[in-house]
């Protein structure tokens, strides 16, 4: 695909990712994720609470509970559930990947995330690239 029509491409996503993190009932972070192969979706996730569980993500700190699943990571399982695989497909995530869940997206085959907003710990997005997958940061999502 032409890059700019694959930059075109990559900012609509990112924005349904945004829209689909305001669903998460997390109130310090609305994390929103994609997945995309042959230009289809196949999951989507955002972060929150396992199934079954209250949704509130904070304890009474305000600290961020240790159960709460990330949005990928609810989007690769959600893949895992179905007939599908993320094999050769692209993430699209607001926020960067934590080192965690760079492990599931490099074990589940996918191999390009493209990100809006850089996490403060940035050894998720090293080991990405360590492992050979396409990174793309997209701070602007209008198009223009």
């Amino acid at each position: 695909m032409p890059k700019k029509k694959q930059l075109k491409y990559d900012k609509a996503y990112l924005r349904m990712a945004q829209e689909w993190g305001k669903l998460s009932y997390c109130k310090r972070k609305q994390v929103g994720a994609i997945i995309v192969k042959d230009k289809m979706i196949i999951s989507d996730g955002y972060n929150g609470t396992p199934s079954g569980f209250e949704n509130y993500c904070e304890d009474d700190e305000g600290y961020t509970k240790w159960y709460v699943l990330h949005a990928e990571a609810n989007a690769i399982l959600k893949v895992a559930a179905s007939t599908q695989s993320c094999k050769d497909a692209t993430l699209y995530i607001t926020l960067s990947p934590c080192k965690e869940c760079s492990k599931l997206i490099h074990q589940a085959g996918i191999i390009r995330v493209v990100y809006n907003q850089a996490y403060k710990d940035d050894s998720g997005l090293k080991f990405l690239e360590k492992a050979g997958i396409e990174l793309e940061h997209i701070e602007d999502v209008t198009n223009k």
